[in-house]
């Protein structure tokens, strides 16, 4: 009877049904939110732009923050994003297209260029189309990823989720060189900083990550 109640309680605590929960999935939901509207907000005022933005990078960092709060507030240790991972890079690759054919309005674009594949957003100016970079990029990560867990590879499939979150922050910290946001530290804009956010944490989770067998990660991914 006591290893039955071991049992369900470990079950209990796995990844996938934590990651189900209505009070964890609202959790995600409000932190990204919130995340998404203060960053994508304050880089533009920070740009020397009015108004009200959303961004990608900030509803990262705000998911990051809202579900590391949910499990400390709920006693979970173990890790619950590894079924987001391929979801993550694919939304960013197909969502920066969305960018990229919004134009000048959308604030995502590039810094002026010779390059012969730059692109005229509207104004007569041709910029980086660093929607597409970023797109291809995280296309890429999909492509890897999926050879990977076809390969049954134990260690992709284990931290897929803080591997795409850390591939993410550093090709997005390497295009905020190219774009028109104001900074704040030296170079480096609030978008630089919060890439560099995103990629400690990534490693913080990697260094720390549990020895996890494919069985058990198939059944959370």
């Amino acid at each position: 009877m006591t290893m039955r109640k071991s049992q369900r309680k470990h079950q209990r605590k796995l990844p996938s049904a934590q990651s189900f929960e209505l009070s964890y999935i609202a959790a995600l939901v409000f932190g990204a939110g919130i995340g998404a509207y203060i960053f994508g907000t304050l880089n533009l005022w920070f740009s020397g732009m009015p108004g009200i933005a959303r961004s990608v990078e900030g509803a990262l960092a705000g998911g990051i923050v809202a579900i590391e709060l949910y499990k400390w507030l709920h006693g979970i240790s173990l890790r619950t994003g590894a079924r987001f991972a391929l979801p993550l890079a694919v939304g960013v690759a197909v969502g920066r297209l969305g960018c990229y054919f919004a134009g000048l309005e959308d604030f995502t674009y590039g810094t002026p260029t010779t390059l012969p594949w730059g692109h005229d957003f509207g104004d007569g100016v041709l910029r980086h189309p660093v929607q597409l970079y970023e797109s291809l990029a995280m296309a890429a990560f999909a492509a890897f990823y999926v050879v990977m867990v076809l390969n049954r590879n134990a260690a992709v499939i284990t931290n897929g989720f803080y591997l795409v979150l850390f591939y993410y922050g550093l090709q997005r910290f390497v295009w905020e060189f190219i774009k028109p946001y104001g900074a704040l530290i030296g170079p480096l804009s609030l978008f630089h900083l919060l890439s560099l956010f995103v990629m400690v944490y990534a490693a913080i989770m990697l260094a720390t990550a549990p020895n996890v067998s494919l069985k058990h990660e198939r059944a959370a991914a």
